[in-house]
């Protein structure tokens, strides 16, 4: 099995604590039916800076702005697509960006 970074963009944020205490529930519905799939079930992140190629930083959180990761065990990508699938964060308006993390015998 090969292991994922989900990074999510995007999505709305609670307005009221139920919809908070909704919206966590789901998350930990959608991670938790992963088992244990969901190896590093992740956190929110706060916004970017950015160091560029000449050296110069930015504050403004990039082009497409992480709001939080993951990192998920899927037996290839379109397994990890269909996991990505259930994402809570497509219910509020955001994304799941899917890529595969090779990793690199130290």
């Amino acid at each position: 099995m090969a292991k994922f970074l989900f990074a999510y963009h995007g999505g709305s944020m609670p307005e009221t604590e139920e919809e908070q205490a909704r919206v966590i529930q789901n998350w930990m519905n959608w991670l938790g039916g992963m088992g244990e799939d969901a190896i590093d079930p992740g956190n929110p992140v706060g916004l970017s800076t950015t160091v560029h190629s000449d050296k110069s930083v930015t504050n403004d959180g990039g082009s497409n702005p992480i709001s939080g990761y993951g990192i998920i065990r899927a037996d290839d990508l379109e397994d990890a697509l269909a996991k990505a699938k259930g994402c809570p964060i497509l219910d509020a308006g955001g994304t799941v960006e899917v890529a595969e993390i090779h990793e690199i015998p130290m």
